[in-house]
């Protein structure tokens, strides 16, 4: 990707974007169900949340790290939002596996504190701590999910972060491929790469971020069917 592409990446590319790529995740579209839905069959498949959670991780990882579902997707994308087909399909599937964990968690993922919480999470662990350290962001994403009201200008803070942190991911996939170039087949290893480790990384988070808030049974596991109070489903 050349400097002026990455300049055109930046101008086309708004921080409000989030919002609908989080929408998109959450509620799916065409043939491809939404968080809420993806979670429920794998809960109905296995009655157990955890075993949920791990087997969404799995799915969304490896979607992550294949090169077939940002070219299958990549028109749907690039129709729908200014950016490259690869960050939009990378950053989908982040949202998509991190509201996907928080439902099964027992968060209402409608609810716009989960959502602003949802979106730091997506920030990555390293990145969240710095902008809570240096005052940019007020807590962890657990407190604003959890939080007595919406915070539009926390969430439009947090947007404007994920912004940044997409288009460093831009450069860095640049640099990535400049450094494989003309050795075969390496080019589209290292992208399949860059995009499993971070997914993963992100899903960790996710499961560190958003503690269960479903009833306990008496073996032990959480409830698939119970709903918890407050802004957890």
């Amino acid at each position: 990707m050349s400097d002026q592409r990455v300049v055109a990446v930046a101008e086309g590319f708004t921080a409000d974007v989030f919002h609908e790529l989080l929408q998109l995740a959450i509620e799916g579209k065409g043939k491809l169900p939404g968080a809420k839905q993806a979670a429920n069959q794998l809960l109905a498949q296995r009655s157990d949340p955890e075993a949920a959670v791990s087997r969404m991780i799995a799915q969304h990882v490896a979607m992550a790290g294949g090169q077939g579902f940002a070219t299958n997707w990549g028109g749907f994308f690039v129709s729908l939002l200014t950016i490259p087909a690869n960050i939009a399909a990378s950053s989908f599937l982040q949202a998509r596996l991190v509201s996907g964990i928080a439902h099964l968690r027992g968060y209402e993922v409608g609810d716009p504190r989960v959502r602003t919480a949802i979106l730091m999470v997506m920030l990555g662990p390293g990145a969240m701590a710095h902008l809570v350290s240096t005052g940019v962001l007020p807590s962890s994403p657990l407190v604003v999910a959890t939080a007595p009201v919406f915070d539009a200008r926390l969430d439009g803070q947090v947007s404007r972060a994920l912004l940044d942190r997409a288009l460093n991911q831009v450069t860095g996939k640049r640099l990535g491929l400049r450094l494989a170039r003309g050795i075969p087949l390496v080019g589209g290893g290292v992208g399949a790469a860059v995009d499993g480790w971070s997914t993963r990384a992100i899903a960790i988070h996710a499961m560190n971020e958003f503690p269960s808030r479903r009833p306990r049974t008496s073996s032990g596991h959480a409830e698939g069917a119970a709903e918890a109070s407050g802004p957890a489903e």
